[in-house]
């Protein structure tokens, strides 16, 4: 059997920047197995696989070694795609997920994605957690990602985490940040237990980013830079339980891949 297949850089102007997301339009869903199969042979951070479900598409996203509820750079890609070879007459695209209706417009050269808010609170920290990371956080606190904050950007670019290490913490990922200096925040992201040791540019982190630094600037809107080797930026807004993150995406290969039948 033969599927249509895109990679996207996703949060950036610029091919190979941003974080590269596999997208595979589907007909029908395929067996859960399959489409693990596929990201991990696309071996990206993620594969998205969506299906026309009326006016809406149902949204699935996988790294190389699990399912996952929610990721932001993905249905950025996804929504590219739509906007790009589907539905070029469309103003906004609605996906059905596991994260509930995920809602993604046009802004201008951006799109924005409308995704709810997981504010952090205080936590204990896993005992792996700081010396995995390295360095002198000032606070560490917990959503459904840790959110380990430092006192600068440079503290953040120059951290060198322990892989291994980090696996053993018990949250699903983690979110390192500061301040930034030509721009609100900077951050960066770790999920070696889930196949990615460190993502490019994670639209599902700031769900957490955005409420932590609304709350400690005192602004609603705000301009994050990931600062990992790809780098990305994002244009975001606190509006209480949602948050909104725009960015824009950059088409890098159209192809079609083989997969075998009935399996």
């Amino acid at each position: 059997m033969e599927l249509v297949l895109y990679q996207v850089d996703a949060f950036t102007r610029r091919l190979f920047g941003g974080n590269p997301a596999a997208v595979c339009p589907l007909e029908a869903w395929l067996p859960d197995a399959m489409m693990q199969a596929i990201a991990a042979e696309n071996n990206l951070s993620e594969t998205a696989f969506f299906v026309a479900e009326g006016e809406r598409y149902g949204l699935r996203w996988f790294t190389p070694a699990v399912e996952v509820d929610l990721c932001g750079h993905a249905t950025l890609a996804s929504a590219y795609v739509i906007f790009e070879r589907v539905r070029a007459e469309a103003g906004e695209v609605r996906f059905l997920t596991r994260s509930g209706e995920l809602v993604v417009a046009r802004d201008g050269a951006r799109l924005r994605m409308n995704f709810p808010a997981r504010p952090p609170r205080a936590c204990e920290a896993h005992p792996d957690l700081v010396p995995a990371l390295g360095g002198k956080p000032r606070v560490v606190l917990g959503a459904r990602d840790y959110l380990v904050v430092y006192e600068t950007a440079e503290e953040v670019a120059a951290l060198r985490p322990d892989m291994e290490r980090l696996k053993r913490v018990d949250r699903f990922a983690t979110i390192v940040t500061a301040p930034g200096e030509d721009c609100d925040f900077v951050s960066r992201f770790f999920a070696p237990s889930k196949g990615v040791p460190e993502d490019p540019v994670t639209g599902s982190a700031h769900c957490t980013l955005i409420p932590y630094w609304s709350g400690r600037l005192g602004k609603r809107s705000l301009y994050a830079r990931q600062i990992s080797a790809r780098g990305g930026e994002l244009w975001c807004e606190d509006a209480g339980e949602r948050v909104s993150m725009a960015g824009e995406a950059v088409l890098y290969l159209e192809g079609r891949i083989q997969v075998p039948e009935g399996e």
